[in-house]
């Protein structure tokens, strides 16, 4: 554990040059663009010169670049940035959006767990059969299919034809424990409001699960043949062992890959899905990040950027910590 303990600080050490990276590169590509974000914010070419210089002091916009990035940092780190498009301060923005992106990725995780790892499992067992084959090509047209086509194909047809689904709104329940509705109204065991969550993200919730459906099938089923092959296996087959435990400790050997690809896809998804959450009209973080680019406001862009990557980097933490859990041999 001391080990364990070691490896978390140095890890939790290079959180801040990981951030620092990620966020300087979104700074100096919005830095580099020939455009004035004050005229932008200040309302385009009819805007009054005195606003556009208050602007620009006070968003520090002139100057040496990497003293307006340390300004910008700082600002953030201290809450003080306010967004010139809704006026609000950055953070108070992504606290706002972020129940919706997160229970977004609860229900797009879910998918996966319940399509991606059984698909994985039955191709592997059976391997080179018709439901092997049909499973593998399903996993690549999942890998391969473009998300705003499929969603507007299933828009097309679960709203528009069967209206199973509804499109309008972000359901709340009046109360609040978590601050998630979703965890919220199961807490509550209120299925009303459930039901409606479901009925507004239970596609939006397949679409961006639906690459992650794909590749995960693919990794268990690769990962489970690897672990199906090792010499346990034929041990245990000597020893009389039932098939239902032996692939029980072969699916615990084939988890750390696979553990790996779900932690850092759970990271990814909770970042933010601009396309998925802009197609449905969903106010998330990857909404909120696309407006930023349209209305060049680079700061709440740098700052959603900051969240995101801190996010990505915990998931990517959490899942190396699990190692140590899953497969006793991993020493740090």
């Amino acid at each position: 554990m001391a080990n364990l303990r070691r490896f978390i600080i140095r890890r939790l050490i290079t959180f801040i040059p990981t951030l620092i990276g990620v966020t300087f590169i979104v700074f100096i590509i919005a830095a580099v663009i020939p455009a004035n974000p004050a005229r932008v914010w200040a309302g385009g070419q009819k805007a009054s010169p005195q606003v556009i210089k208050k602007l620009e002091e006070e968003y520090h916009l002139k100057g040496n670049l990497l003293e307006r990035y340390y300004w910008l940092i700082y600002k953030l780190f201290t809450n003080q940035i306010v967004s010139p498009r809704t006026h609000h301060y950055v953070w108070e923005d992504l606290a706002y959006r972020f129940p919706v992106t997160l229970q977004l990725t609860i229900i797009a995780f879910i998918y996966i767990l319940l399509l991606g790892i059984p698909l994985g499992i039955v191709a592997a067992l059976k391997r080179d059969s018709w439901i092997d084959t049909t499973i593998r090509i399903l996993a690549l047209i999942g890998v391969s299919t473009p998300v705003f086509w499929l969603a507007y194909l299933l828009i097309f047809l679960f709203f528009t034809q069967l209206h199973w689904i509804t499109l309008a709104g972000t359901p709340v329940p009046p109360y609040s424990i978590t601050g998630v509705p979703l965890i919220d109204a199961l807490l509550k065991l209120d299925f009303k409001t459930l039901g409606q969550i479901l009925s507004r993200y239970s596609l939006p919730g397949f679409i961006l699960g639906f690459m992650g459906i794909g590749v995960t099938a693919r990794i268990v089923r690769n990962s489970f043949l690897d672990a199906m092959s090792a010499d346990f296996v034929e041990y245990a087959k000597a020893r009389g062992l039932k098939k239902l435990r032996i692939y029980r400790h072969v699916l615990r050997n084939a988890l750390v890959p696979v553990v790996t690809v779900l932690g850092l896809m759970f990271g990814g998804l909770l970042g933010g899905a601009p396309i998925t959450e802009r197609i449905f009209g969903l106010p998330g973080i990857g909404n909120y990040m696309l407006q930023s680019i349209y209305q060049y406001d680079y700061l709440a862009l740098t700052g959603a950027v900051f969240f995101i990557a801190l996010i990505y980097l915990t998931a990517n933490l959490v899942v190396d910590i699990l190692y140590a859990f899953i497969d006793p041999r991993v020493r740090y």
